[in-house]
């Protein structure tokens, strides 16, 4: 059995003359372990999947790390240049230069760090990715790469257009407040802008909260990623896929719709045995358990998301376990101690 003391170590590499930090968290004992590569999701989100805009430091993403340790799972987690205590500076300098190519390059150096590790299995490194995370890792795996990925974990991927999921989270959100279901057509009128190549021209009757995500995507730092992610969705990628590949959506999210997004992923993966779908019934955006009715999380600051006592969501994290052990070739001699809290 793979015992709990476990070691994490701050890794730095430079990309681009920039710095970028991660933390590799190895199990304990010896020998070359398999890993995962974790890819967090948008915005200033970092390594944890804590972000400075929600509150709270409990990400998922360290205690993830941390389930893989015990499980015998190696795992590297980065910040990427868009987050981290570094990220005044690096936004300086990719001004107007992040894109959907500028993030394949940090998961490849990521890789490239994660397989020349000597604790590591090169031969057995899964990718998981956390909502504009799975876009990423999609990307890396259905391109020529020097590192390989044996599996992919895509955790609330969007099965639509970027655009279209922002549009049914600001529906949601509308229920909210009075008068917000009138204000829809005034957002989609501004999305249809942008789908066009123009000028959102956000209506000024729009809540500033609303007008601030809108010109997130027209804002010079933001491009010529803001433009590229408003139209991919994992779907259109799945079929270009070979290796075996597990996708998660949470019933609980209110993010990513498990009827919506998960149906044009089903469809997109008919026929396709190397892809599992599944939707655990408790698990939200970021896969902590949430048993409170949706109307009292969209009330909640940042859902919670992050919020001490948060722990991750034990369905998700056994699915998740059990496929990396089959795909990764893990033998499994006693049961494991699934470290799922804070």
């Amino acid at each position: 059995m793979v015992g709990l003391v476990t070691h994490s170590v701050e890794v730095t590499w430079l990309l681009d003359d920039i710095t970028m930090r991660g933390t590799l968290t190895v199990p304990a004992g010896d020998g070359r372990f398999p890993a995962v590569v974790m890819v967090a999701g948008s915005g200033p989100t970092d390594r944890d999947w804590c972000s400075p805009l929600l509150p709270g430091t409990n990400g998922s993403a360290r205690l993830l790390a941390e389930a893989f340790a015990d499980a015998g799972i190696a795992s590297l987690r980065y910040d990427k240049r868009a987050s981290g205590p570094d990220v005044a500076e690096s936004a300086r300098i990719l001004f107007g230069k992040f894109s959907m190519r500028s993030h394949l390059d940090e998961l490849a150096a990521a890789m490239g760090v994660l397989a020349e590790n000597e604790s590591v299995d090169v031969a057995r490194i899964a990718g998981l990715g956390n909502s504009e995370g799975t876009l990423h890792v999609l990307h890396y795996a259905t391109s020529s790469q020097h590192v390989p990925l044996a599996g992919l974990v895509l955790l609330a991927p969007p099965g639509r257009p970027v655009g279209e999921v922002l549009l049914s989270q600001f529906a949601l959100q509308a229920t909210q407040f009075p008068g917000g279901a009138e204000l829809m057509p005034l957002v989609e009128a501004a999305a249809a802008h942008y789908s066009a190549g123009e000028p959102m021209n956000s209506d000024p009757r729009l809540p500033d909260s609303v007008k601030m995500v809108l010109a997130s995507f027209e804002s010079p730092a933001n491009l010529p990623l803001a433009r590229e992610l408003w139209n991919e969705d994992a779907a259109d990628v799945l079929w270009k896929l070979d290796i075996p590949t597990l996708i998660l959506i949470g019933r609980k999210d209110l993010q990513v719709d498990a009827t919506l997004d998960g149906g044009a992923l089903e469809r997109a993966a008919a026929g396709k045995d190397n892809i599992t779908i599944e939707y655990p019934a408790n698990a939200n955006h970021v896969f902590k358990e949430e048993t409170r009715p949706t109307s009292e999380v969209l009330a909640a600051p940042g859902n919670g998301y992050n919020e001490d006592g948060t722990h991750l969501d034990p369905e998700s994290l056994a699915m998740i376990l059990d496929w990396l052990y089959e795909v990764l070739s893990i033998t499994r001699e006693l049961p494991i101690e699934r470290n799922i809290e804070k």
